[in-house]
Protein backbone atom coordinates (compact mmCIF):
# COMPACT_ATOMS: atom_id res chain seq x y z
CA UNK A 1 0.00 0.00 0.00
CA UNK A 2 1.63 3.39 -1.20
CA UNK A 3 2.53 6.07 1.72
CA UNK A 4 -0.15 8.92 2.04
CA UNK A 5 0.60 12.36 2.48
CA UNK A 6 -0.70 14.29 5.11
CA UNK A 7 -3.80 17.29 4.75
CA UNK A 8 -0.30 20.39 5.36
CA UNK A 9 1.26 18.27 2.50
CA UNK A 10 -1.93 18.39 0.00
CA UNK A 11 -2.57 21.92 1.04
CA UNK A 12 1.05 22.81 0.15
CA UNK A 13 -0.06 21.38 -3.46
CA UNK A 14 -2.76 22.64 -3.70
CA UNK A 15 -1.53 26.33 -2.63
CA UNK A 16 1.55 26.20 -5.42
CA UNK A 17 -1.26 25.72 -7.99
CA UNK A 18 -2.48 29.49 -7.24
CA UNK A 19 1.01 30.58 -8.12
CA UNK A 20 -0.52 29.91 -11.96
CA UNK A 21 -3.29 32.18 -11.89
CA UNK A 22 -1.06 34.28 -10.22
CA UNK A 23 1.53 34.97 -12.50
CA UNK A 24 -0.34 38.02 -14.88
CA UNK A 25 -3.07 38.50 -12.21
CA UNK A 26 -0.95 40.26 -9.51
CA UNK A 27 -0.09 43.42 -12.07
CA UNK A 28 -4.03 43.16 -12.98
CA UNK A 29 -5.67 45.92 -10.85
CA UNK A 30 -2.83 48.17 -11.19
CA UNK A 31 -2.06 47.67 -14.69
CA UNK A 32 -2.07 51.43 -15.63
CA UNK A 33 0.38 53.05 -12.76
CA UNK A 34 2.64 50.01 -12.96
CA UNK A 35 3.20 50.13 -16.73
CA UNK A 36 3.97 53.97 -17.01
CA UNK A 37 6.11 53.67 -13.82
CA UNK A 38 8.27 50.73 -15.71
CA UNK A 39 8.61 52.50 -18.83
CA UNK A 40 6.05 50.35 -20.74
CA UNK A 41 2.67 52.24 -20.75
CA UNK A 42 2.59 51.96 -24.32
CA UNK A 43 2.14 47.68 -24.35
CA UNK A 44 0.83 47.35 -21.39
CA UNK A 45 -1.48 44.18 -21.48
CA UNK A 46 2.03 42.57 -22.57
CA UNK A 47 2.67 42.75 -18.64
CA UNK A 48 -0.06 40.35 -18.13
CA UNK A 49 0.11 38.43 -21.31
CA UNK A 50 3.88 37.45 -22.05
CA UNK A 51 4.04 35.07 -19.13
CA UNK A 52 1.30 33.18 -20.92
CA UNK A 53 3.74 33.24 -23.86
CA UNK A 54 7.07 32.37 -21.40
CA UNK A 55 4.88 29.14 -20.31
CA UNK A 56 4.65 27.84 -24.44
CA UNK A 57 8.38 28.46 -24.76
CA UNK A 58 9.39 26.93 -21.58
CA UNK A 59 6.78 24.07 -21.23
CA UNK A 60 9.08 21.74 -23.19
CA UNK A 61 12.16 22.37 -21.01
CA UNK A 62 10.70 21.95 -17.92
CA UNK A 63 9.04 18.94 -18.56
CA UNK A 64 12.16 17.26 -20.00
CA UNK A 65 13.95 18.99 -16.31
CA UNK A 66 11.41 17.24 -14.40
CA UNK A 67 11.64 13.65 -16.18
CA UNK A 68 15.80 14.26 -15.16
CA UNK A 69 15.84 15.80 -12.03
CA UNK A 70 12.53 14.87 -10.27
CA UNK A 71 9.45 16.46 -9.53
CA UNK A 72 10.08 17.61 -6.36
CA UNK A 73 13.52 18.98 -6.98
CA UNK A 74 12.12 20.72 -10.11
CA UNK A 75 9.22 22.66 -8.14
CA UNK A 76 11.83 23.71 -5.87
CA UNK A 77 13.95 24.97 -9.10
CA UNK A 78 10.73 26.81 -10.15
CA UNK A 79 9.52 27.98 -6.61
CA UNK A 80 12.90 30.14 -6.17
CA UNK A 81 12.92 31.18 -9.75
CA UNK A 82 9.39 32.00 -9.80
CA UNK A 83 9.63 33.93 -6.55
CA UNK A 84 12.68 36.13 -7.60
CA UNK A 85 11.85 36.61 -10.97
CA UNK A 86 8.71 37.76 -9.80
CA UNK A 87 9.78 41.01 -7.40
CA UNK A 88 12.35 41.69 -9.60
CA UNK A 89 9.96 43.28 -12.04
CA UNK A 90 9.59 46.12 -9.56
CA UNK A 91 14.00 46.74 -9.94
CA UNK A 92 13.72 47.17 -14.15
CA UNK A 93 12.68 49.69 -16.43
CA UNK A 94 12.26 50.01 -20.00
CA UNK A 95 10.31 47.14 -22.52
CA UNK A 96 13.68 45.12 -22.91
CA UNK A 97 14.26 44.10 -19.60
CA UNK A 98 10.89 44.04 -18.08
CA UNK A 99 9.01 41.70 -20.90
CA UNK A 100 12.38 39.58 -20.91
CA UNK A 101 11.93 39.03 -17.27
CA UNK A 102 7.63 38.59 -17.63
CA UNK A 103 8.79 35.89 -19.98
CA UNK A 104 11.15 34.20 -17.86
CA UNK A 105 8.65 34.75 -15.52
CA UNK A 106 6.55 32.63 -17.57
CA UNK A 107 9.09 30.02 -18.10
CA UNK A 108 9.39 29.45 -14.17
CA UNK A 109 5.36 28.90 -13.48
CA UNK A 110 5.66 26.61 -16.51
CA UNK A 111 8.05 24.55 -13.71
CA UNK A 112 5.96 25.07 -11.05
CA UNK A 113 2.65 24.32 -12.83
CA UNK A 114 4.02 20.88 -14.37
CA UNK A 115 6.09 19.34 -11.74
CA UNK A 116 3.00 20.86 -8.95
CA UNK A 117 0.60 18.43 -11.71
CA UNK A 118 3.07 15.67 -11.38
CA UNK A 119 3.91 15.73 -7.99
CA UNK A 120 0.42 15.07 -7.60
CA UNK A 121 0.27 12.40 -9.96
CA UNK A 122 2.87 10.01 -7.90
CA UNK A 123 0.84 10.87 -4.69
CA UNK A 124 -2.94 9.59 -5.65
CA UNK A 125 -4.34 7.45 -8.11
CA UNK A 126 -7.51 6.61 -10.05
CA UNK A 127 -10.87 8.85 -8.16
CA UNK A 128 -8.91 10.26 -5.44
CA UNK A 129 -6.72 11.73 -7.77
CA UNK A 130 -9.60 13.41 -10.23
CA UNK A 131 -10.93 14.57 -6.97
CA UNK A 132 -7.30 16.41 -5.75
CA UNK A 133 -6.97 17.92 -9.62
CA UNK A 134 -10.52 19.31 -9.14
CA UNK A 135 -9.40 20.73 -5.95
CA UNK A 136 -6.53 22.12 -7.37
CA UNK A 137 -9.10 23.85 -10.24
CA UNK A 138 -10.72 24.92 -7.15
CA UNK A 139 -7.61 26.40 -5.53
CA UNK A 140 -6.41 28.09 -8.88
CA UNK A 141 -9.87 29.96 -9.51
CA UNK A 142 -9.85 30.85 -5.98
CA UNK A 143 -6.45 32.34 -5.84
CA UNK A 144 -6.89 34.83 -8.84
CA UNK A 145 -9.85 35.90 -7.10
CA UNK A 146 -7.94 36.70 -3.72
CA UNK A 147 -4.71 37.87 -5.59
CA UNK A 148 -6.90 39.91 -7.48
CA UNK A 149 -8.24 41.46 -4.40
CA UNK A 150 -5.01 41.69 -2.37
CA UNK A 151 -3.48 43.67 -5.38
CA UNK A 152 -5.68 45.75 -6.22
CA UNK A 153 -5.29 46.75 -2.65
CA UNK A 154 -1.67 46.92 -2.48
CA UNK A 155 -1.60 48.84 -5.77
CA UNK A 156 -3.20 51.91 -3.82
CA UNK A 157 -0.77 51.84 -1.35
CA UNK A 158 2.15 51.92 -4.17
CA UNK A 159 2.49 50.88 -7.53
CA UNK A 160 5.51 48.49 -6.92
CA UNK A 161 3.74 46.85 -3.60
CA UNK A 162 1.81 43.92 -5.65
CA UNK A 163 5.10 42.34 -6.82
CA UNK A 164 5.68 41.58 -3.37
CA UNK A 165 2.70 38.73 -3.66
CA UNK A 166 5.37 37.17 -6.06
CA UNK A 167 7.42 36.49 -2.46
CA UNK A 168 4.81 33.81 -1.75
CA UNK A 169 6.46 31.43 -3.75
CA UNK A 170 9.43 31.79 -1.45
CA UNK A 171 7.11 30.69 1.82
CA UNK A 172 5.81 27.79 -0.80
CA UNK A 173 9.13 26.53 -1.23
CA UNK A 174 9.46 26.23 2.62
CA UNK A 175 6.05 24.74 2.97
CA UNK A 176 6.96 22.04 0.46
CA UNK A 177 9.79 20.91 2.61
CA UNK A 178 8.39 21.04 5.59
CA UNK A 179 5.38 19.14 4.68
CA UNK A 180 6.30 17.13 1.33
CA UNK A 181 8.36 14.59 2.10
CA UNK A 182 11.06 14.49 -1.15
CA UNK A 183 10.59 10.64 -1.76
CA UNK A 184 7.34 9.71 -3.58
CA UNK A 185 5.28 6.44 -3.57
CA UNK A 186 6.88 3.94 -6.07
CA UNK A 187 5.01 4.07 -9.12
CA UNK A 188 4.41 0.80 -9.03
CA UNK A 189 1.11 0.49 -7.51
CA UNK A 190 -0.38 3.69 -9.83
CA UNK A 191 -2.60 2.98 -12.87
CA UNK A 192 0.47 4.31 -15.06
CA UNK A 193 -1.84 4.45 -17.82
CA UNK A 194 -5.56 3.66 -17.71
CA UNK A 195 -5.89 4.34 -21.71
CA UNK A 196 -2.63 4.54 -23.98
CA UNK A 197 -3.38 1.74 -26.38
CA UNK A 198 -2.50 3.73 -30.21
CA UNK A 199 -6.06 3.03 -31.31
CA UNK A 200 -7.55 5.40 -29.22
CA UNK A 201 -9.65 7.81 -30.63
CA UNK A 202 -9.05 9.93 -27.40
CA UNK A 203 -5.42 10.16 -27.17
CA UNK A 204 -3.07 12.73 -26.37
CA UNK A 205 -4.16 15.03 -29.28
CA UNK A 206 -7.51 15.70 -28.44
CA UNK A 207 -7.05 16.29 -24.79
CA UNK A 208 -4.49 18.97 -26.26
CA UNK A 209 -7.32 20.08 -28.12
CA UNK A 210 -9.44 20.37 -25.57
CA UNK A 211 -7.57 22.51 -23.25
CA UNK A 212 -6.62 24.86 -26.04
CA UNK A 213 -10.05 24.85 -26.73
CA UNK A 214 -11.31 25.46 -23.14
CA UNK A 215 -9.05 27.89 -22.41
CA UNK A 216 -10.29 29.87 -25.35
CA UNK A 217 -13.86 30.00 -24.73
CA UNK A 218 -13.38 30.93 -21.25
CA UNK A 219 -10.91 33.94 -21.67
CA UNK A 220 -13.08 35.14 -24.49
CA UNK A 221 -15.51 36.70 -22.45
CA UNK A 222 -12.41 38.32 -19.84
CA UNK A 223 -10.73 40.07 -22.75
CA UNK A 224 -14.21 41.79 -24.01
CA UNK A 225 -16.52 41.81 -20.95
CA UNK A 226 -14.76 44.82 -18.96
CA UNK A 227 -15.61 47.26 -21.85
CA UNK A 228 -19.63 45.87 -22.30
CA UNK A 229 -20.15 46.21 -18.76
CA UNK A 230 -18.68 49.45 -18.52
CA UNK A 231 -21.19 50.28 -21.43
CA UNK A 232 -24.36 48.69 -19.20
CA UNK A 233 -23.19 51.35 -16.37
CA UNK A 234 -20.65 49.28 -14.38
CA UNK A 235 -17.24 50.57 -12.59
CA UNK A 236 -14.61 49.23 -12.53
CA UNK A 237 -15.45 47.54 -8.61
CA UNK A 238 -18.25 45.86 -9.81
CA UNK A 239 -16.82 44.40 -13.17
CA UNK A 240 -14.13 42.62 -10.88
CA UNK A 241 -17.05 41.61 -8.40
CA UNK A 242 -18.68 40.07 -11.59
CA UNK A 243 -15.98 38.28 -13.50
CA UNK A 244 -14.59 36.90 -9.91
CA UNK A 245 -18.19 35.40 -9.69
CA UNK A 246 -17.65 33.13 -13.05
CA UNK A 247 -14.11 32.05 -10.99
CA UNK A 248 -16.34 31.20 -7.86
CA UNK A 249 -18.98 29.32 -10.01
CA UNK A 250 -15.93 27.61 -11.74
CA UNK A 251 -14.57 26.27 -7.77
CA UNK A 252 -17.99 24.93 -7.41
CA UNK A 253 -18.24 23.50 -10.46
CA UNK A 254 -14.85 21.88 -10.18
CA UNK A 255 -16.30 20.49 -6.62
CA UNK A 256 -18.84 18.42 -8.42
CA UNK A 257 -16.74 17.53 -11.12
CA UNK A 258 -15.67 14.13 -9.53
CA UNK A 259 -19.62 12.92 -9.05
CA UNK A 260 -20.04 14.48 -12.79
CA UNK A 261 -17.24 12.39 -14.48
CA UNK A 262 -18.23 8.82 -12.65
CA UNK A 263 -21.97 9.26 -13.70
CA UNK A 264 -21.56 10.32 -17.36
CA UNK A 265 -18.21 9.57 -17.98
CA UNK A 266 -14.83 11.75 -19.03
CA UNK A 267 -15.90 12.53 -22.94
CA UNK A 268 -19.58 13.30 -22.15
CA UNK A 269 -18.38 15.55 -19.46
CA UNK A 270 -15.93 17.09 -22.00
CA UNK A 271 -18.95 18.29 -23.99
CA UNK A 272 -21.20 18.91 -21.46
CA UNK A 273 -17.96 21.53 -20.35
CA UNK A 274 -18.05 22.76 -24.39
CA UNK A 275 -21.40 22.86 -24.70
CA UNK A 276 -21.59 25.12 -21.03
CA UNK A 277 -18.83 27.32 -23.10
CA UNK A 278 -20.98 28.06 -25.92
CA UNK A 279 -24.20 28.65 -24.10
CA UNK A 280 -22.15 31.02 -22.44
CA UNK A 281 -20.90 32.66 -25.29
CA UNK A 282 -24.50 33.01 -26.86
CA UNK A 283 -25.76 34.92 -23.64
CA UNK A 284 -23.01 37.36 -23.45
CA UNK A 285 -23.66 38.37 -27.52
CA UNK A 286 -27.32 38.75 -27.08
CA UNK A 287 -26.93 40.31 -23.45
CA UNK A 288 -28.66 44.09 -23.32
CA UNK A 289 -29.25 43.65 -19.59
CA UNK A 290 -27.59 41.99 -16.43
CA UNK A 291 -29.91 39.13 -16.03
CA UNK A 292 -28.59 37.56 -19.58
CA UNK A 293 -24.90 38.15 -18.40
CA UNK A 294 -25.00 36.58 -15.10
CA UNK A 295 -26.78 33.68 -16.53
CA UNK A 296 -23.48 33.85 -19.09
CA UNK A 297 -21.65 33.95 -16.25
CA UNK A 298 -23.04 31.09 -14.73
CA UNK A 299 -22.42 28.66 -17.28
CA UNK A 300 -18.78 30.02 -18.53
CA UNK A 301 -17.60 28.71 -14.70
CA UNK A 302 -19.47 25.44 -15.08
CA UNK A 303 -17.24 24.87 -18.58
CA UNK A 304 -14.51 25.43 -16.48
CA UNK A 305 -15.24 23.71 -13.67
CA UNK A 306 -15.71 20.87 -15.95
CA UNK A 307 -13.16 21.29 -18.69
CA UNK A 308 -9.52 22.12 -17.38
CA UNK A 309 -9.30 19.77 -13.84
CA UNK A 310 -10.54 16.96 -16.15
CA UNK A 311 -7.41 17.57 -18.95
CA UNK A 312 -5.14 17.23 -16.23
CA UNK A 313 -6.38 14.30 -14.74
CA UNK A 314 -6.78 12.64 -18.10
CA UNK A 315 -3.44 13.20 -19.15
CA UNK A 316 -1.80 11.85 -15.69
CA UNK A 317 -4.35 8.85 -16.50
CA UNK A 318 -3.37 8.34 -20.29
CA UNK A 319 0.77 8.81 -19.55
CA UNK A 320 3.45 6.17 -18.43
CA UNK A 321 5.32 7.53 -15.37
CA UNK A 322 8.44 7.73 -17.96
CA UNK A 323 7.19 10.41 -19.94
CA UNK A 324 4.49 12.64 -17.25
CA UNK A 325 6.50 15.00 -17.05
CA UNK A 326 7.28 15.62 -20.91
CA UNK A 327 2.96 15.31 -21.24
CA UNK A 328 2.20 17.24 -18.54
CA UNK A 329 4.63 19.54 -20.22
CA UNK A 330 2.86 20.11 -23.55
CA UNK A 331 -0.51 20.21 -21.21
CA UNK A 332 0.70 23.74 -20.35
CA UNK A 333 1.48 24.61 -23.54
CA UNK A 334 -1.95 23.98 -24.78
CA UNK A 335 -3.25 25.39 -21.92
CA UNK A 336 -1.46 28.63 -22.31
CA UNK A 337 -1.62 28.79 -25.92
CA UNK A 338 -5.59 29.26 -25.29
CA UNK A 339 -4.93 32.11 -23.04
CA UNK A 340 -2.89 33.42 -25.42
CA UNK A 341 -4.32 33.21 -28.56
CA UNK A 342 -7.48 35.00 -26.93
CA UNK A 343 -5.23 38.00 -25.89
CA UNK A 344 -4.57 38.77 -29.61
CA UNK A 345 -8.54 39.40 -29.72
CA UNK A 346 -7.34 42.98 -28.30
CA UNK A 347 -6.36 43.11 -31.45
CA UNK A 348 -9.61 43.04 -33.59
CA UNK A 349 -11.80 46.18 -33.94
CA UNK A 350 -14.13 46.17 -30.57
CA UNK A 351 -17.49 44.39 -32.18
CA UNK A 352 -18.23 42.45 -29.13
CA UNK A 353 -21.38 40.86 -30.34
CA UNK A 354 -19.48 39.62 -33.79
CA UNK A 355 -16.66 37.95 -32.18
CA UNK A 356 -19.15 36.27 -29.46
CA UNK A 357 -20.79 34.73 -32.23
CA UNK A 358 -17.61 33.32 -33.98
CA UNK A 359 -16.64 32.24 -30.73
CA UNK A 360 -19.84 30.24 -30.19
CA UNK A 361 -19.61 28.91 -33.36
CA UNK A 362 -16.29 27.65 -32.75
CA UNK A 363 -17.77 26.02 -28.95
CA UNK A 364 -20.48 24.46 -31.12
CA UNK A 365 -18.06 22.68 -33.35
CA UNK A 366 -15.89 21.59 -30.32
CA UNK A 367 -18.69 20.23 -28.37
CA UNK A 368 -19.86 18.00 -31.66
CA UNK A 369 -16.64 16.76 -32.00
CA UNK A 370 -16.62 15.57 -28.47
CA UNK A 371 -19.85 14.22 -28.68
CA UNK A 372 -18.79 12.19 -32.15
CA UNK A 373 -15.62 10.93 -30.33
CA UNK A 374 -17.92 10.06 -27.27
CA UNK A 375 -20.80 8.16 -29.80
CA UNK A 376 -17.66 6.56 -31.49
CA UNK A 377 -16.03 5.36 -28.16
CA UNK A 378 -19.27 3.81 -27.04
CA UNK A 379 -19.57 1.93 -30.98
CA UNK A 380 -15.98 0.22 -30.56
CA UNK A 381 -17.04 -0.82 -26.76
CA UNK A 382 -20.70 -2.26 -27.88
CA UNK A 383 -18.34 -4.20 -30.40
CA UNK A 384 -15.92 -5.33 -28.36
CA UNK A 385 -18.81 -6.50 -25.97
CA UNK A 386 -21.17 -8.37 -28.76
Amino acid sequence: MPASLSSRGRFTLLAVACLVIMVGSVVAPGLAIISSALGVSSHASWLVTLPALGVILFAPLAGRLIDRVGAYTALQMGLASYGLLGVAGAMLSGPALVFADRVLLGGATAVVMVSGTSLISHWYQGHERLKVLAQQGMAIELGGVLFLTAAGILAGIGWHWPFAVYLLAWVMLLMLRAWVPSRTPSDEHADIATDTSSDSVTGMGWVYLAATAAMMLFFTPFVLLPLELSGMGLGETQIGFFLAAISLVAVAAAMLLPWVARQIGEIITLTLAFASFTTSLILFGLAEDMQLMSLGALFSGIGFGFSIPLVNHMTVARTPAARRGRNLAYLSMAIFSGQFLTSLLEFIPRQAALIFTVMAVAGSVITLIYLLIWWYERRLLNAQQA
